[in-house]
Formats: structure tokens, C-alpha cells, sequence
């Protein structure tokens, strides 16, 4: 294998362009966290462009520009194109992990825009092999996953008639609420009415994105553990992995590290600390696909249940997550992978297939997925 540009091994296959596009996107209605409310959703696409006519596909999305995490959606274009793609040009895009070795040893954090030209390497790398990214990544365990719906309008009845609406039509059964904006009081009361209203023809998790002090946690935790929760996400800061700790061992609720977990070096101090009891996985927040699949390791090594997590991306970034969490062994807690569907328009050929309550992954070489190059055009936002 090369080490750098290639040039000198037979049959390189040199990586010609990296273009990185920006889309803004409406979503069907305001999904409401602790720290935003969203009304659209910007995508980055990647394109990693091969010199033997492949044209591999990537995703780098955010939530809420910078107020849920460090990466912005011109940030994370920025990186790719200033430094990611001066860093592939000319290298053999058939050597995927000196690629990503690469990248780790010379761009410092950058997790998302990373993780998006990693998924562009796979799926090109997949196309050219005629396989899967998950049988590239040692081989799928399911053909399907189940997919949890975010219930975040802020309004109980209309929160209650649109899960409902999902159980309904057989999409969703698992239900998550965003918490953590309002007093503990009104979101307690807004837990327990959905909660009550499904009762047991669903489960409700809770997301509460840091927003709780570790006293107004156990006052809150302990009336969502009699309420029925299933499961309670991230209820303090990241910078507090004692105080997950002390929640995790006081309740028998699961508690699950989300913005705590970033990459495999957290989730091996959160393990060895007995921080969570669910590790909420995400391609970006992890840094890649391996990244991601080193994060389940730890946690099955560890006795840490799995949660497939989202940063509410398009068909390209959860066809991605789709490919990965396949080749768990476990997923204990399902997966969120219903960020296509919060969104009112489609940039594939062929939509991801939700149905009878969970995801169908891809089948064809690479992600399996494609994208519709007149839409992105039309939705494009950094021309």
C-alpha cells in the first residue's frame, strides 16, 4: 500500500476531486430541543470524485448551526474543502483505511467532516467492489432495524395525535420527547400524559441535551421512572460523567450517553467509569464509520446497551448509519434513524423504505443509495 499521493502502485485508482454542497431543506413541522427549534435542516453532501468513474457519496449534518455542537454546516464544507481534500487529492481511493488514518493523524476534532468523507471513501470503495458497506465493514446481522420517532412539537395533544398517527400506519412504536426548554414540572406533565395515552403499545424515552442540574435530574428521574420511561438521554452536561454515574446506579431507568460520547476515547472512560447504562451511537458525533463500530466494541465489552443515534441527516447520512449499526450484534434500544422523514423533501432517486415499524437497509453496492442530482441543485445553498 501507498503511504501518501499515488502514482507508483499498480492499478491506483487516484482520488480526482472532493466537492463538498451545502442544502437547506423545511421540515414537515418545528422540531423543538432544549437548546434550538428547528424549522429547516442543512445538509453537507460530499462527493469524492475517482478517476476510475465512481463517484462516491457522503453526509455531514448538524443540528441548529452551532448550538448543539462545535461543527456548523459551513464549518464542517469549510474543512473539507480547505484541508480534507488537498489532504485525499491523488490518493488511491481504493486504500480506504490509510485514507482515514490519514485524516485523523492531520485534522485535529472536525468529528462530522471527517465521519462525511469517510462515508464517500466506503460507498465509492463499495460501488467498485460490487458490495454492501456493511459486508465491506465484516458483514450485516439484519436486513432491517427498528426506528424510534421524535414526538418535539412542544404541544401534548398534538404530540399524543401524531404518535397515534404513527402507530397507526405501522412506522413508529418507539417514541421520544424532547424535554429540558421548560420547567421540570410542565415537561413531567407532558411525559406522563403521552406516556399514559400509549400506554402499552409503545415505549417513551426521554432527551433532555444536557439541560437538567444533577438535583433537578433525580427529582425529574424519579417521576419519569414511575411514569413508565423506557429510557432517559443525556438529563446533564457532557462535562459531568460523575453525575451520570450517580443517575445511572440510583435508577433502574437506563440512562444513555449522547453528547458526553465523542468518539472511542469516551466511550471507553464512560464504560470504566459506569457512567451509562446506553450508549447512543453516531457515525459523526464518533468521527467515522470505524470510529462508530470501535464506540460498539467498548460497549459490548463493557456490558453497555446500544442505541442507533441520529443527527437528524438525510437519506445519505442515515443510509450510512443503516450500513454500520446492521453489523451490530446487538442494538438493544433500536435506533433513530427518522431524520428523512422530518424533512418535506427527498434528494434520493429512491427514498429510504420505512415500514411495519422499522428501516429496510440498502441492498446495493455501496450505501446503496443515490442521489437525484436535479434536486440537490435545486435545494443547494452555497452557490
Amino acid at each position: 500500500m501507498s503511504d501518501g499521493p499515488v502514482g507508483r502502485a499498480s492499478g491506483a485508482v487516484p482520488i480526482r476531486e472532493v466537492r463538498a454542497i451545502r442544502v437547506e431543506l423545511p421540515t414537515i413541522r418545528p422540531h423543538r430541543l432544549s437548546m434550538t427549534t428547528m424549522r429547516t435542516q442543512t445538509l453537507v453532501l460530499v462527493q469524492v470524485v475517482c478517476d476510475d468513474g465512481i463517484v462516491g457519496i457522503g453526509e455531514g449534518t448538524t443540528i441548529g448551526g452551532l448550538s448543539y455542537g462545535p461543527e456548523s454546516p459551513e464549518g464542517i464544507q469549510l474543512t473539507i474543502q480547505r484541508y480534507l481534500a488537498p489532504l485525499l487529492l491523488g490518493r488511491d481511493a481504493r486504500e480506504v483505511r490509510p485514507a482515514i488514518s490519514a485524516m485523523a493523524q492531520q485534522i485535529r476534532g472536525n468529528h462530522f467532516a471527517r465521519a462525511a468523507v469517510e462515508t464517500a471513501l466506503w460507498d465509492a470503495q463499495g460501488q467498485r467492489l460490487g458490495q454492501p458497506v456493511s459486508e465491506l465493514l465484516g458483514g450485516r446481522v439484519r436486513s432491517s432495524m427498528p426506528v424510534a420517532w421524535t414526538l418535539a412539537s412542544g404541544d401534548t395533544a398534538r404530540d399524543i395525535e401524531e404518535a397515534e398517527e404513527m402507530l397507526a400506519k405501522r412506522r413508529h412504536r418507539d417514541f421520544k420527547l424532547k424535554i429540558g426548554a421548560r420547567p421540570v414540572r410542565e415537561d413531567l406533565a407532558h411525559v406522563t400524559a403521552i406516556a399514559r395515552a400509549v400506554g402499552d403499545r409503545a415505549t417513551v424515552r426521554v432527551d433532555v441535551n444536557q439541560a437538567w442540574d444533577e438535583i433537578t435530574a433525580r427529582f425529574a428521574m424519579a417521576a419519569l421512572q414511575d411514569a413508565g420511561v423506557h429510557l432517559v438521554e443525556q438529563p446533564v452536561s457532557m462535562a459531568r460523567p460523575d453525575a451520570l454515574a450517580r443517575l445511572s446506579a440510583l435508577f433502574t431507568v437506563p440512562v444513555m450517553a449522547d453528547e458526553a460520547l465523542q468518539g472511542p476515547v469516551d466511550a471507553f472512560a464512560l464504560a470504566r467509569a459506569g457512567a451509562a447504562n446506553v450508549f447512543a451511537v453516531k457515525l459523526a458525533s464518533s468521527g467515522g464509520l470505524l470510529a462508530a463500530m470501535q464506540v460498539a466494541g467498548i460497549a459490548q465489552a463493557a456490558g453497555v446497551g446500544l442505541y442507533g443515534g441520529t443527527m437528524l441527516e438525510g437519506g445519505v447520512g442515515t443510509a450510512a448509519s443503516a450500513q454500520v449499526f446492521s453489523t451490530f450484534e446487538r442494538l438493544d434500544f433500536g435506533t433513530e434513524l427518522f431524520g428523512p422523514l422530518l424533512l418535506t423533501e427527498e434528494l434520493l432517486e429512491r427514498p429510504l423504505q420505512y415500514s411495519d415499524f422499522e428501516l429496510r437497509i440498502p441492498e446495493g453496492p455501496g450505501l446503496g443509495v443515490r442521489l437525484d442530482p436535479e434536486r440537490v441543485e435545486r435545494f443547494r445553498v452555497d452557490t
